[in-house]
């Protein structure tokens, strides 16, 4: 058993950070669908302050320079919903667009009330973000083109306000604005915290709505009024009983607050990520107020960064075995020493030198899969206990097992066959002339 220890721990080890490996590849999986495949997200960019007074100086001077007493700043409209639909006519590499403008209100139904995410956006969001249905039917182009209240609802929102009645064709109170619920989103488990991470919002509490809708029936942040710059409340049709509960939205003059390009290929990311870029400068009157982000690539650096630390995890264990099979080796010669008047006795009444090498090697190999077998439950446990004390996924495959314990087997044989050749080589009489 001391002989095994170290086959026992490098075996164990080997399958514990294959298993962490493994469930940390899932979590990088599980996050690129979320924010789904090939996708680039456009949001507005704040400019912060140095930059702004960078910029006016730098006009001040050039308006002095030219003497034009004008200014030169130019206008933004900010991000809009017809970027959007720019972007899915004119770039032919663009598979999928998906706007989307995010407020906060109070849902009410029932005499239940709960504060939720209501998201304006169009039917390609769903696919985008591979959400199906579980019940209903997506929007179609008669509610998107004339704003119908209608909404599709995830499954928290499901069991809080419908937990004992079908939802579909009944209505629900989100802010002002009833809506009639014509769909329900196949529930998605997800990790809280990598949902935070990559600034999406819970697809399962999130009321999903026309993009058109939101802007006809809630507010449209694009047009400016008296009102916008008197009052910090919104105003709905001239009444001021309706604010939304996130006040960063109501000084906001972006139209949408992101939009979502889907790519038909990988290998058309980057380029269609620079295209992006010069069209938004072009529609924006050369104002760089927008941020493009390809979060695919961000997860598949992380990914990797994250298989380079699963492979030097992966060395150190593979030390660990290669320690055991130079224990096991030294144990062996030792054993040689110890055993010579035995061998010489074996020799003499007819054992070959293969019979020799068979005997220690089978005692070397019997020790390694021993040690294997023991390694392997004591990797899985390990595994385990990881999960459970750390709350990081970890993942047994059936790969990892059959590895860790070909290697064990392998270690055996392989340190093994060098004592196992020495007792062969014995002379028999020296052998029993041996004290």
């Amino acid at each position: 058993m001391l002989t095994a220890l170290g086959i026992i721990f490098g075996v164990a080890a080997v399958i514990a950070m294959m298993a962490i490996g493994r469930g940390a590849q899932k979590e990088i999986l599980d996050q690129m669908k979320l924010v789904g495949v090939n996708n680039i997200v456009i949001s507005s960019k704040t400019e912060n302050k140095k930059s702004s007074e960078k910029s006016d100086n730098s006009s001040q001077s050039q308006t002095k320079d030219n003497s034009d007493s004008k200014d030169t700043r130019k206008f933004s409209p900010g991000l809009t919903l017809q970027d959007a639909i720019s972007i899915k006519q004119v770039i032919p590499t663009v598979d999928k667009v998906s706007p989307e403008v995010i407020y906060e209100v109070d849902v009410i139904r029932g005499g239940k009330k709960s504060t939720t995410k209501v998201t304006g956006t169009t039917p390609d969001f769903f696919g985008v973000f591979n959400l199906d249905l579980l019940q209903g039917e997506m929007f179609n182009e008669e509610q998107m083109k004339d704003g119908k209240p209608v909404c599709i609802i995830g499954s928290t929102i499901k069991g809080h306000f419908f937990s004992k009645e079908n939802p579909i064709g009944k209505e629900i109170k989100c802010g002002p604005i009833w809506l009639t619920v014509i769909g329900i989103l196949r529930n998605r488990e997800v990790n809280q915290q990598a949902l935070e991470n990559l600034g999406i919002s819970d697809y399962n509490n999130t009321i999903y709505i026309p993009v058109q809708t939101l802007l006809l029936r809630y507010k449209d942040r694009s047009i400016v009024n008296r009102n916008s710059f008197q009052n910090e409340q919104v105003i709905f049709f001239g009444m001021s009983y309706f604010s939304f509960n996130n006040q960063t939205e109501n000084t906001s003059r972006n139209q949408v607050d992101k939009i979502v390009v889907q790519v038909k290929e990988s290998r058309m990311v980057n380029p269609t990520t620079e295209v992006l870029k010069r069209m938004m400068l072009r529609r924006h009157a050369g104002v760089d107020d927008v941020e493009i982000k390809v979060p695919e690539l961000l997860l598949k650096q992380e990914e990797r960064t994250r298989d380079i630390f699963n492979m030097v995890l992966g060395a150190i264990a593979s030390i660990s075995l290669l320690i055991g099979g130079i224990g096991i080796m030294n144990i062996m010669l030792a054993s040689v020493l110890e055993r010579i008047k035995e061998i010489g006795i074996r020799q003499a009444i007819g054992a070959t030198k293969n019979d020799i090498i068979l005997q220690f090697l089978t005692e070397a190999t019997m020790i390694s899969i021993t040690g294997g077998l023991i390694g392997i439950i004591l990797g899985i446990v390990l595994s385990k206990l990881i999960m459970e004390l750390t709350s990081i996924p970890t993942i047994v495959s059936p790969w990892s097992v059959v590895i860790s314990f070909g290697v064990s087997a392998t270690v055996g044989i392989v340190f093994g066959f060098m004592p196992a050749r020495r007792a062969s080589q014995q002379e028999p009489v020296a052998s029993l002339r041996h004290e």
